[in-house]
C-alpha cells in the first residue's frame, strides 16, 4: 500500500511539472540555440524539479522555481561545451562563382524552432509574456554572441521579464551585477544588428499579401522559375546554407547560387514544398524527386524571413539536415499529386 501511495505522489508530481515542458525548453532553445539540446536540458530541469519538489517551499511561483533550476542546468551545460557558439555564416558574403565553402561542424550552427512548440497564449501571465519574445533567427544569432552568463541575465530580464532583484536571486550575485551585465549585453546587441537584409519583419501567414507572396514563391520554386523567385526578394537578400559555411548577399549573388544549388542543370527530377513555421516566421520542407514520377526525399528546411514591408524576402535559410523534418512533424518521403 505505502509502495502504491508513492507511486501516485510521484505521478502526481509529475502531472504538476509537465505543463511547463514548453515554456521551459523554450527558455533553454534561447540559452543554446539548439532545438536538440534543448530537448535534453528540460528533460534534465523536469528530473531534477522531480527529485527536489520536496524542497520547494512556494516562497516563489512553480514556473519562477522552474526557470531557475532550468538556467543553472543550461550554464552547467554551457560551461562544458568545448564547440564555437551556434552561430550563422559569418565573414564577408561569398561570390557566388567560386565553389560553395564546405561544411563546418554541425554542432556551430544555430538550430530552427517549429511555431507548433511554442506556448499557447492565454493560460496566464507567464505564457502571454512568452508570445511577445523575440525567436527570429537574426536575434538568436546575435544573442548567442553574449557570454552564458551574460546571455541569461538578458533573458530573464528582458525576455521573460524579471526584475533585476529576482535576476541576482537567481544567479547568486548583487542587483548592480546584473543591472551591468544587462547594460553590456545591450550594447552588444545593438552593435551587433543583422545586416539590412535580414532586418525582419514578423510575418503573419494569415496576412493577404503574405499568402499571395507565399503562393509566388512556392509556385516559382516548383516550377525551377529562378527569375521569378529573384523578382521576389528583396535588393540585399541572404541565402545561407548550414552547415556549409558560405552566404550570399544580393540578388544577383542569390540568383547566380540558386542557379547551380539547387536548380542546377541534372541535379532534380522536381521540386514540392511543404508549409510549416519556425521561429515566427514562414518555411517549408523541401522535398526533392530523383527521377520523374518517383517518390519525394526529404532535402532539408527552408526558413524565410521578410523585409520590414513584408512584401518581399529578405533571407532564405536552408538547413539541409534531414533530422529536422521530423522534428517538424512531416515525414522524410512524401507523395505528391502529379
Amino acid at each position: 500500500m505505502q509502495d502504491a501511495t508513492a507511486r501516485s505522489g510521484l505521478s502526481e508530481i509529475g502531472s504538476i511539472l509537465e505543463p511547463h515542458r514548453r515554456a521551459l525548453q523554450l527558455h533553454c532553445y534561447h540559452m543554446t540555440g539548439s532545438l536538440r539540446d534543448a530537448e535534453d536540458l528540460v528533460q534534465e530541469t523536469l528530473l531534477r524539479a522531480w527529485r527536489k519538489y520536496d524542497s520547494f517551499k512556494g516562497s516563489s511561483s512553480l514556473g519562477t522555481w522552474l526557470y531557475r533550476i532550468a538556467t543553472n542546468v543550461c550554464l552547467d551545460a554551457l560551461k562544458k561545451r568545448r564547440q564555437p557558439r551556434r552561430l550563422r555564416p559569418v565573414g564577408p558574403a561569398a561570390d557566388p562563382r567560386a565553389p560553395v565553402g564546405g561544411p563546418t561542424e554541425e554542432a556551430n550552427w544555430l538550430e530552427p524552432y517549429p511555431d507548433s512548440e511554442l506556448v499557447d497564449a492565454g493560460q496566464d501571465t507567464e505564457q502571454r509574456v512568452l508570445q511577445r519574445e523575440d525567436i527570429s533567427l537574426a536575434f538568436l544569432t546575435v544573442l548567442q554572441m553574449l557570454p552564458p552568463r551574460q546571455r541569461a541575465v538578458f533573458i530573464l530580464s528582458e525576455v521573460l521579464e524579471w526584475r533585476s532583484s529576482e535576476v541576482a536571486g537567481l544567479l547568486e550575485t548583487s542587483v548592480s551585477a546584473v543591472e551591468s551585465a544587462l547594460h553590456r549585453a545591450r550594447a552588444t546587441l545593438a552593435r551587433n544588428r543583422a545586416p539590412s537584409g535580414e532586418n525582419v519583419a514578423r510575418a503573419d501567414g494569415d496576412d493577404a499579401t503574405m499568402y499571395a507572396l507565399l503562393r509566388r514563391f512556392v509556385n516559382a520554386w516548383e516550377a525551377n522559375d529562378i527569375d521569378g523567385l529573384v523578382a521576389l526578394l528583396h535588393q540585399d537578400a541572404i541565402l545561407s546554407m548550414p552547415p556549409f559555411s558560405s552566404w550570399y548577399q544580393g540578388r544577383e549573388s542569390v540568383r547566380g547560387i540558386l542557379s547551380l544549388h539547387p536548380f542546377g542543370w541534372g541535379r532534380r527530377a522536381g521540386w514540392r514544398l511543404s508549409r510549416t513555421r519556425a521561429n515566427g516566421q514562414p518555411a517549408f520542407v523541401l522535398y526533392r524527386a530523383d527521377q520523374p514520377g518517383g517518390a519525394y526525399n526529404a532535402f532539408g528546411l527552408l526558413v524565410l524571413s521578410f523585409a520590414p514591408a513584408a512584401d518581399s524576402v529578405s533571407a532564405l535559410t536552408v538547413f539541409q539536415d534531414k533530422a529536422l523534418v521530423t522534428r517538424f512533424g512531416l515525414p522524410l518521403v512524401e507523395t505528391f499529386p502529379r
